[in-house]
């Protein structure tokens, strides 16, 4: 009796074990979603939020898409939590044509381009060139000086909901916002909602 016992939990131990070993698994295909993908990160020299950075870098790192830093410098970048980023190139040397998406990552620093010219060039290339631009926390004022929220629904930290409705922005107060190509989203809270707002949008 016990050796038959022993026996169907051997034979039970083994059937599990064939059906884990079993289990299908993501294709790399399937997980690399973005393979191909170059996306493009603008942040502060001084003071970026650290989340609104890593969370969406995360997210388009393990779905194999390409990101380039753009700043306003060279020299590392630093967050205000403490983050340390090495920029790849300066804001100045952007190409839009080479990306399919533009992220303006916020913090207190991102008020550096809130009214640069430079900044504003590159959102308003970004929509006539039909990429997707996004911006996130204090970073959507940018996009609404640069005159491409007028007539589309975004959404800001609460602080700057004043200056998205005075670039003629339908301010939602929506965590996370979506109009078309352009996203926005209002704080390091929805930084991985964020992220993966654009990824959807990449994918489609």
């Amino acid at each position: 009796m016990i050796k038959k016992i022993l026996l169907l939990a051997m034979i039970a131990l083994l059937g599990w074990g064939g059906f884990a070993c079993g289990k299908p698994t993501p294709t790399p295909e399937a997980a690399l979603s973005l393979q191909g993908k170059n996306i493009l990160m603008i942040i502060a020299h001084q003071d970026f939020r650290d989340e609104e950075y890593k969370e969406p870098r995360q997210v388009f790192d393990a779905k194999g898409a390409t990101v380039s830093v753009a700043s306003s410098s060279l020299e590392v970048a630093k967050g205000m939590l403490g983050a340390e980023v090495k920029p790849d190139l300066l804001l100045k040397d952007v190409a839009v044509s080479d990306y399919d998406v533009i992220v303006f990552v916020g913090g207190s620093g991102a008020q550096e381009y809130w009214n640069d010219p430079v900044a504003h060039a590159i959102a308003q290339e970004a929509v006539a060139q039909g990429k997707v631009l996004a911006a996130i926390c204090i970073a959507p004022a940018t996009l609404a000086k640069s005159g491409v929220l007028n007539g589309k629904n975004a959404t800001v930290f609460s602080s700057e909901a004043e200056a998205l409705k005075a670039g003629g922005a339908n301010y939602t107060g929506a965590s996370v916002e979506r109009d078309g190509l352009i996203i926005t989203a209002d704080g390091p809270q929805a930084a991985t909602k964020f992220a993966e707002e654009i990824a959807t949008a990449l994918e489609e």
